[in-house]
């Protein structure tokens, strides 16, 4: 495989991890090369979406070691997952060592350490038993598959043009602060219509108020201040963010800069400097530009590059994750050589 041309996208890897819930329990987990799912035309997760995952990579640090980044913290928010979609929560030390096989199994496939690529990892667990009332399903199934990928930003860092959406990403009380699968089906139409428009992505608000910033489809937004203040949403309808919580760690420990998680009225956007989306596919994302829902902008910083300070948390997490700076006691779990 020619790791240097990977773009981001899914490619096939030979073995893929499966477990399945059936009477009151989960059986033992196992690999397959078998990357197809049998289902009845009436499963739970096909006609009521009863469907929730994670999202993390695998690398190769400096000295060939393969690591994770915080997979605990994966582990942890699936369970939160599954309780408010009533599946069973997939034990988090199986879940660590589900991760650990299935990496090792496609260790091949790993991009090498300077290539900017890392293998992606998609756990994931859906209702399976045939269902026609509303109801939860009895019966599960939980799957881990890899895909290498390139680096996110193929072409260098670009800041992104983002709009306030008219749609909501999630309802008050509703299940946006969890990673559940109709979260995402929700967005597919507002991003379809953003990207027409010649936007990159959406921005929402709150659902309550429309008076909040919220995030984005795919990721949370950070905002920074003229003297160097990171700015975050805080809300119950947004999904706790693992590279979020990392990067605000980081920069209080390692740059030494303040930070500050509140809600952030979209009436004050245009006094920050700079703004970032952060998630796993990226790290930060700069964005140079947020126009409101009649097109007129309401945040403007540099299009031809991304800030400062956004370039600082990049470097600074990114170097924890490849082993080229000492990681925090806990972040770095390493599955192998």
């Amino acid at each position: 495989m020619d790791f240097s041309s990977l773009g981001f996208g899914y490619i096939k890897a030979p073995y893929r991890y499966v477990c399945k819930y059936k009477d009151g329990q989960w059986g033992e987990g196992y690999l397959t090369e078998d990357d197809t799912i049998v289902l009845s035309e009436s499963a739970c997760v096909l006609q009521y979406a009863q469907t929730c995952f994670e999202g993390l990579k695998a690398y190769r640090t400096a000295n060939d070691d393969i690591v994770c980044f915080r997979p605990d913290l994966n582990a942890a928010r699936l369970v939160s997952s599954c309780k408010r979609m009533v599946m069973p929560p997939f034990p988090e030390d199986k879940f660590l060592e589900a991760v650990k096989t299935v990496v090792m199994a496609n260790k091949d496939m790993v991009p090498p350490y300077g290539t900017g690529g890392s293998l992606y990892v998609r756990p994931f667990m859906i209702g399976t038993d045939p269902i026609l009332p509303v109801k939860p399903s009895g019966e599960f199934e939980f799957r881990i598959f890899v895909s290498p990928v390139g680096p996110y930003f193929k072409n260098g860092i670009k800041p992104l043009t983002l709009r306030i959406a008219d749609y909501d990403r999630a309802a008050p009380h509703g299940t946006g602060n969890i990673k559940a699968g109709l979260n995402y089906a929700m967005s597919l139409y507002p991003t379809v219509e953003a990207h027409e428009e010649g936007y990159d992505e959406n921005v929402y608000l709150d659902p309550g108020s429309r008076t909040y910033i919220e995030e984005t489809g795919g990721a949370n937004i950070l905002f920074i201040t003229k003297d160097r203040k990171i700015v975050t949403s805080k809300s119950d309808s947004i999904l706790p963010s693992i590279t979020k919580r990392s990067i605000l760690q980081v920069a209080q420990e390692r740059l030494g800069l303040t930070v500050e998680e509140r809600k952030i009225n979209v009436s004050e956007i245009s006094s920050f400097v700079e703004c970032g989306l952060c998630g796993t596919a990226a790290v930060i994302c700069p964005v140079g530009k947020i126009v409101d829902q009649s097109h007129q902008p309401v945040f403007s910083a540099d299009m031809d590059k991304a800030g400062e300070v956004t370039m600082k948390l990049y470097n600074a997490l990114l170097d924890i994750q490849l082993g080229r700076a000492e990681a925090p006691e806990g972040w770095i779990f390493t599955v192998g050589k």
